[in-house]
């Protein structure tokens, strides 16, 4: 497959790290406009303690606000298990519109199930304001941003291509981080490694820009490569690595990993599009733990 892109168009993109979960976070600016989108935003829980605070989220907030820019969408590459979105409160503070892709409908009806959420819990995305389906396209001010779905890590993912920059979510890490894991309900590692081939038939001078890095061997935390540098260097893909290479290390790998530590607060959060779950009569919010379910 192939994509055009337009190699003047070049968005400018701030990074927001969060180092409680190696979470990357971005505004991408039209370069012709004050239009923005904000691309996997993180709101903060102390997950012991039961609070939830927004000061990853008021960082873009202000940095929109002081920079005169007009947020249009809340964009979420996939349903998050290791933060939880922020998606709504931006949405309050500065508007725009939250798009997932339409996979999301999957992941509702796999986890209402964990989670035991009843009839009441909607399974068709109707909590997001916009279903991304593959090679879909919107507008962020003039510049025109297109989508590819990317199963694998999850049947939601979605790579957001706006200018010469996508935004990976998981689908790929930086080359020394190699790849996410194919293990979740719905993940298949087979169809990660065609998803990551459809991300590298993008142009060899397209910007790659990470949901997640852990600064492996212990170099400092980097969130941007390039297709021509995953294509020779990426651990798990590059040089040539073949299907059947990639699914037998990625299943070896998957077997030996432990679950992410926020997996169950940000699945019931995130698949609600960043929204808790109602309350109860007394307006006391609470948060499920299926026992031996996941």
């Amino acid at each position: 497959m192939s994509m055009d892109i337009t190699a003047a168009v070049k968005p400018v993109v701030k990074a927001f790290f969060d180092p409680a979960t190696n979470t990357i976070s971005y505004v991408v600016k039209d370069p012709a406009t004050t239009a923005c989108a904000v691309v996997d935003s993180v709101m903060d829980i102390d997950y012991a303690a039961g609070r939830i605070t927004h000061e990853n989220a008021d960082q873009i907030v202000e940095y929109i606000q002081e920079n005169g820019l007009e947020l249009q969408w809340v964009i979420e590459t996939h349903v998050h298990a290791d933060h939880l979105s922020a998606a709504p409160y931006l949405q309050s503070k500065l508007g725009g519109k939250i798009g997932i892709g339409s996979g999301i409908t999957v992941v509702q009806d796999v986890f209402g199930k964990v989670f035991n959420e009843g009839t009441e819990f909607q399974r068709d995305g109707s909590q997001f304001d916009q279903l991304f389906e593959d090679s879909d396209s919107y507008m962020v001010g003039e510049m025109q941003a297109q989508v590819l779905h990317t199963p694998g890590h999850t049947p939601a993912c979605m790579v957001h291509v706006m200018g010469d920059a996508a935004f990976v979510g998981d689908t790929l890490f930086m080359p020394d981080g190699g790849s996410a894991r194919a293990d979740f309900p719905g993940g298949d590692a087979g169809e990660l490694y065609d998803s990551i081939q459809k991300v590298l038939s993008l142009p060899d001078e397209t910007r790659l820009f990470m949901c997640h890095d852990y600064g492996p061997n212990g170099r400092d935390i980097q969130w941007e490569t390039t297709v021509a540098d995953e294509k020779a260097h990426n651990i798990h893909v590059g040089g040539g690595k073949t299907k059947e290479e990639f699914v037998r290390f990625r299943t070896e790998r998957d077997a030996q990993l432990d679950m992410p530590k926020l997996i169950i607060p940000s699945l019931q959060v995130n698949m609600r599009a960043g929204e808790m779950p109602p309350a109860d009569d007394d307006g006391n919010t609470f948060l499920k733990v299926p026992v031996n379910a996941l």
